[in-house]
């Protein structure tokens, strides 16, 4: 089955009420190392800052800012299929909205997902449908017979007023002009890993420890400090734990290729690796990057148990990582620094949740 379908079934198996909403609940607010920073959330997703403001996305694509004392919604974005959506700030103060591919599995999509709008004075406005891009812009790598899928999962606002998107089925980076032009900054290729035991047959694959082809899923992107643009994978079915790279692409970047055969070659060089189901990476100061993994054990173990699942939040240098709130996230979604290095994260990103400052 498709990583977008996937996805979206992720979505889908929050809203039938089958998860333990009770157990997401408890994500985190009382232990120490994480302050809440707001609560009562339905289904915390993108989280950025601006000054003073942490800015944060919830299921009905609604997007908010609060500074601490009060809180005020910046806009409502359709087209949300019921999973909030990414967003970032530009350092102007201009927030940005990015619907994925919203909708039932299977089913024509939701008016107004696979689009990037801009948040300005209370109003939603269309920047790009990603997906009629993507439309003409078939993905060389496609293993699914669907190389024109699209469902834009990560965005990331630059200085010069054009902001990029990740697409977690076309497996590829994008930047987009204040006029709608898009260009393919790079394309991720799959990897070969290895069969994990556990699966369900109706998967079709081969038995567990085989090697198999599995697609990138570019699910997030941001800026380093070092002005680097910087991408995350999940990884594509089977899932293999361990296998979702980090790439490093150099600025202005165009046509680039990421490749995990050559990793170290062209301007998209892998920069960290091991990681499992990336869902949101953030850009720190000092090199730090912040790295969000939606379940240790994998996405697809969590979309098959039906059950909450232990996630991660990594801050990766060049070289080094380490675990912040360990064991104490549960399927956490997003994550943001501020100027001044506090980092913010959110979850769980189904069901009951909040956005907390990590301590």
């Amino acid at each position: 089955m498709g990583v977008r379908t996937r996805i979206a079934a992720l979505a889908a198996l929050a809203l039938t009420g089958s998860l333990l909403l009770a157990g997401q609940a408890d994500a985190g607010g009382n232990h120490s190392g994480l302050r809440p920073v707001a609560t009562g959330l339905d289904g915390p997703r993108g989280v950025s800052t601006y000054r003073n403001q942490v800015i944060y996305s919830v299921t009905d694509g609604s997007v908010y800012a609060t500074d601490g004392h009060r809180t005020w919604k910046l806009g409502t974005v359709p087209g949300t299929g019921g999973f909030p959506p990414a967003i970032d700030t530009s350092h102007r103060g201009v927030t940005y909205a990015l619907t994925g591919a919203g909708g039932e599995p299977g089913q024509p999509p939701v008016p107004g997902s696979s689009t990037l709008y801009k948040l300005w004075r209370g109003k939603a406005i269309k920047v790009a449908d990603i997906a009629a891009y993507q439309a003409h812009d078939p993905d060389p790598y496609d293993l699914e017979n669907n190389p024109t899928d699209s469902n834009p999962f990560g965005v990331a606002a630059l200085a010069d007023g054009t902001v990029l998107v990740s697409d977690a089925a076309g497996n590829d980076l994008l930047r987009v002009w204040p006029n709608g032009h898009i260009a393919t900054v790079a394309r991720l290729k799959p990897r070969t890993v290895t069969v994990p035991p556990g699966l369900p047959p109706e998967f079709g694959l081969p038995p567990a420890g085989s090697k198999v082809p599995a697609e990138a899923v570019a699910t997030s992107v941001t800026v380093g400090s070092d002005g680097y643009w910087y991408v995350g994978e999940l990884r594509g079915v089977p899932a293999t734990p361990g296998t979702s790279e980090i790439w490093r692409i150099g600025p202005g970047s165009v046509g680039a290729v990421c490749d995990p055969e050559n990793p170290s070659k062209g301007s998209c060089k892998r920069y960290a690796d091991g990681y499992t189901s990336i869902v949101d990476l953030a850009g720190g100061p000092h090199g730090k990057l912040a790295v969000v993994e939606l379940a240790k054990a994998s996405w697809l173990q969590f979309e098959l148990s039906g059950q909450p699942q232990v996630g991660a939040l990594f801050v990766q240098t060049r070289g080094h990582r380490t675990e912040l709130a360990k064991d104490k996230l549960i399927l956490p979604a997003g994550a943001a620094f501020s100027r001044r290095g506090d980092l913010y994260v959110s979850g769980p990103v189904f069901g009951p949740g909040a956005v907390y400052q990590v301590r």
